[in-house]
């Protein structure tokens, strides 16, 4: 039988052909050659970048590096990078919150003032272009061991139904029984009780109301813990106040307290380049998912509370119109940074993806969520279904064929399991069950998707364990195709990244991979890892071939649904795709911004007349960036397009 080499034994042929000729030139240099370099040499051929593409790192300057735990693309092109705190205790106690506004046209940074802890808060792309930031940090976790005096929960009531009352932070509570004095950490704000009046009787019936506030005791030690509920008197109360007002708190203890989350809301304006406080959410969020609906109107969804609880099902709305928040009628429970799509319908598909926090056996699983009607039917069928946490979601392009593929994952909470499935559902199916789509490149939590124009999906990244435990960060990089069902491998990305990093597409087309937080910093987990502040840059194959169409028209048009809008080309003749790509809004495996919408077009021999989808649902109000595409699939540089929010739109 005549031996024929593999593939394999080909390259590696191939590669160390080139070693000795290179030798040839120079002796030593075969030492000094070493398997890095030869790498270095092989990833920068250009054939090996029309094939892979290529990475590169960003130079950032020094005092622009931060902690990078959100980006969001705005629709001036620029990158908003914020850290808050960035994970970072200390710069936590010092109050140094950080923001950074990064170009990526021409590199160059902004520090931007950042007016309060936003390291987890929720974000997404409103309407008018501006950037809702909601929640955010008001305490940090401490873990058992770890904390030096007992606190917990203290309920404050009111029996008054004509007097709310705010207690600033530092109010003392005294237990009636055990004597024990404890403060509030942060203010609260206890309103009227409830009056009602019998119909047919007259009778008044009064209900206090109760408010919530995390207590410490005065002093560290064991001895100042109570292990029983208990009445506490309110420090500076006299008459009518003090029987009114009062608190009850059972076991004021020394067990792990969680990270607390804040009510406040903020707009980011990429034309003034600022934080615009606007009205606060009714529930203190910590890894809370924001959703813009088809009407404009944000739905925040989860999250801890400001007393390291998880949000029990207290959903609410921002109009962007009037800057409140309103709570939904009917409450829905959900994990921390739930991945909560709007389908075509207009109800909110959970794909089962969320990251950090909640019960094990409660809101984890997938379904089709009608928020009018609180209604949520499941989809069945996904595999690994105790591997979501920490798993990618992304809404297959085109956005009209509303499939969707969740990937990798691994267990709840500190669990080393992790998965390679990818899972595929079609909600156009009579009855949608999911299916198992190709393998991942390896077994990974925290994967970043990102949706490309030419209509595939990039997933870089991710850790075979919890936070990169066990030097597990996973260095590879494939593209999925939608079409045919199948992925193949890329160029390597150039550094780990697994909790707090992430991804977003750029308008050239290149990709943009930000943060990473491993736990630990080698393999015997005994170092502590060191956040990766660098900032790397994908360009995808398509960039790599001799040309790309272009839209030499770059007026930014407004376009309402259904409408039209004509630009001008010289490559008309080469156009066979158009596509609608809405920015992305990057935390914690968690970009549900990102879709990618087919537009129909039609051509003539210098213009491009481009029509958008009628449903508000498939387009929901806001900036696009539209690409146009060769036979080859070679997109366009994008212009910016704005879908205004229609008055004829069924609201929630």
């Amino acid at each position: 039988m005549k031996y024929r080499p593999t593939r394999r034994t080909r390259r590696y042929a191939v590669g160390a052909a080139a070693v000795i000729v290179l030798a040839g030139f120079n002796g030593p240099a075969l030492y000094r050659f070493s398997a890095d370099k030869y790498h270095h040499y092989k990833i920068n051929r250009p054939e090996y970048k029309a094939k892979n593409g290529h990475w590169k790192v960003v130079d950032v300057p020094e005092d622009n590096r931060i902690n990078t735990i959100h980006a969001a693309l705005l629709h001036t092109g620029k990158v908003l990078l914020v850290a808050g705190s960035g994970n970072n205790a200390a710069n936590f106690a010092a109050k140094s919150f950080r923001s950074v506004l990064w170009n990526p046209e021409d590199n160059t940074f902004k520090n931007i003032p950042t007016p309060k802890d936003m390291f987890c808060a929720g974000h997404t792309q409103l309407p008018d272009g501006r950037l809702l930031v909601a929640g955010g940090t008001q305490r940090y976790e401490k873990l058992e061991g770890d904390v030096e005096k007992a606190g917990g929960l203290m309920f404050v009531h009111n029996e008054n139904p004509d007097k709310p009352r705010t207690f600033r932070a530092g109010t003392r509570f005294t237990g009636k029984a055990n004597g024990k004095t404890f403060e509030s950490k942060d203010p609260v704000l206890v309103p009227r009780a409830k009056k009602t009046k019998n119909k047919k009787t007259g009778k008044v019936t009064v209900t206090a109301s109760t408010a919530r506030v995390y207590v410490e005791a005065l002093h560290k030690g064991k001895k100042h813990q109570t292990g029983t509920e208990d009445n506490y008197r309110i420090a500076g109360l006299k008459g009518k106040d003090a029987q009114n007002f009062y608190g009850i708190a059972q076991k004021l203890s020394f067990d792990k307290k969680d990270f607390q989350g804040i009510k406040d809301s903020f707009e980011f304006d990429p034309v003034s380049e600022r934080y615009i406080t606007v009205d606060p959410m009714n529930e203190a969020r910590w890894y809370p998912t924001l959703t813009t609906l088809q009407d404009g109107k944000v739905l925040s969804v989860s999250g801890l509370d400001e007393i390291g609880q998880v949000v029990p099902g207290k959903n609410e709305l921002y109009d962007p119109k009037t800057k409140k928040w309103t709570y939904l009628p009917k409450q829905r429970f959900f994990p921390t940074y739930p991945a909560l799509f709007l389908t075509e319908k207009g109800k909110i598909f959970y794909t089962g993806s969320n990251a950090g926090y909640g019960p094990a056996d409660k809101g984890r699983t997938p379904g089709l969520w009608d928020v009018k009607s609180n209604q949520f039917d499941v989809v069945p069928g996904i595999s690994d279904p105790d591997a979501l946490e920490t798993s990618m979601s992304v809404l297959l392009p085109p956005a009209q064929d509303q499939r969707y593929m969740v990937l990798g994952g691994g267990g709840v909470g500190e669990d080393p399991k992790s998965t390679e499935k990818t899972r595929i559902v079609d909600l156009h199916d009579k009855n949608p069950r999911f299916k198992d789509g190709p393998p991942l490149y390896a077994k990974a939590r925290y994967p970043s998707s990102v949706i490309l124009p030419d209509d595939t999906v990039l997933t870089t990244n991710g850790s075979g364990d919890y936070r990169g435990r066990n030097a597990s960060n996973v260095l590879k990089a494939e593209v999925y195709d939608p079409r045919t069902n199948t992925s193949r491998g890329v160029a390597d990305p150039l550094v780990g990244r697994n909790y707090h990093s992430g991804a977003l597409l750029l308008p050239d087309g290149r990709v943009m991979t930000f943060g990473s937080d491993s736990l630990f910093g080698d393999k015997a987990n005994t170092k502590p890892g060191k956040f990766q502040q660098q900032i790397d840059i994908y360009s995808p194959p398509y960039l790599y071939r001799d040309s790309r169409p272009a839209l030499s028209d770059t007026e930014r048009k407004v376009v309402k649904l259904g409408g039209k809008a004509t630009y001008r080309t010289a490559d008309a003749a080469k156009i066979r795709k158009a596509r609608l790509i809405r920015p992305g809004s990057f935390t914690h495996v968690t970009n549900i911004e990102q879709r990618s919408i087919e537009v129909e077009f039609t051509t003539t021999k210098d213009d491009l007349t481009i029509t958008v989808p009628k449903d508000p649902s498939l387009v929901p109000p806001g900036w696009y960036m539209l690409h146009v595409l060769d036979g080859a699939g070679t997109p366009s540089k994008a212009v910016w397009l704005k879908v205004p929010e229609d008055e004829k739109v069924p609201t929630f």
